[in-house]
């Protein structure tokens, strides 16, 4: 007689073509769900997160995807940072020149190293900001690819022990 294990269920990667699909369409939701939560669009990301976690999903998987999709988010909030920029002439413009001027000493005093609060829930007016201040590229991803990774970190970590993972 073979002896059967309580072990808890995990999906299968690829064992089969159903399969497969299944995983790329869950693991295509908890992206587009850390995509969205990074953009103006509110959005949290984290319960999807914890909802797959929950449901036996491996947690470095996870922490990947949503890293991924959470920068590429934020890369959006920068892109329309940018983009509001360009738009300093016009009068629909959110901030006076003199709240500009505020806003770029206080950028020069507290910096670049701010993005590594963009996790937190204000993080999107940061990032929006390090877009209208015109952060350089790579200085911008690294900064917030490491805080949003360390937030899924942080997350899985406390998900393992919840969950008992």
């Amino acid at each position: 007689m073979k002896r059967s294990r309580s072990r808890r269920s995990e999906p299968s990667f690829g064992r089969d073509r159903g399969t497969g699909a299944l995983v790329v369409i869950a693991l295509a939701g908890l992206f587009l769900a850390a995509f969205l939560a990074a953009t103006p669009i509110p959005f949290q990301s984290e319960l999807v997160f914890l909802g797959m976690q929950a449901a036996g999903w491996g947690t470095l998987a996870l922490i990947v995807v949503a890293s991924i999709g959470n920068t590429l988010g934020s890369c959006v909030t920068y892109g329309l940072g940018r983009w509001l920029s360009d738009q300093r002439d016009h009068r629909w413009f959110p901030l006076t020149p003199a709240q500009m001027a505020r806003a770029e000493v206080w950028w020069g005093r507290w910096g670049r190293w701010l993005l590594l609060l963009s996790w937190a829930p204000f993080g999107d007016m940061i990032v929006a900001l390090s877009g209208v201040l015109r952060v350089p590229v790579p200085v911008f991803l690294l900064l917030v690819a490491l805080a949003k990774t360390g937030r899924y970190i942080v997350l899985g970590w406390l998900g393992s022990a919840a969950f008992g993972a």
